[in-house]
């Protein structure tokens, strides 16, 4: 048996008919939006944990290349120069 029909047995075993009744109106006037004090639950959260679970970066976005600032432009011929020199030493 769900919790939901145990419930409402419960609720049939305490109350009478007509505060039955009032408990009816009163849960119809919450799932009508006409009383804006008391909300059902939400259970988008439960059902979807991860929608939207996003921030945004504290740092700027960059708006240069930091390896065209940082590392020297190297030729291919200067390495294998270079590389023939440490090789025949």
């Amino acid at each position: 048996m769900k919790k939901v029909d145990r419930f409402i047995i419960w609720i049939c075993s305490k109350f009478t008919r007509s505060d039955i009744e009032h408990i009816a109106h009163g849960l119809l006037d919450i799932l009508a939006n006409r009383n804006p004090e008391v909300k059902p639950k939400d259970d988008f959260k439960k059902k979807h944990p991860n929608y939207r679970n996003f921030f945004v970066d504290p740092e700027p976005p960059l708006t240069t290349n930091p390896q065209e600032t940082s590392t020297p432009k190297l030729c291919w011929k200067n390495l294998l120069a270079t590389l023939k020199k440490t090789v025949n030493q």
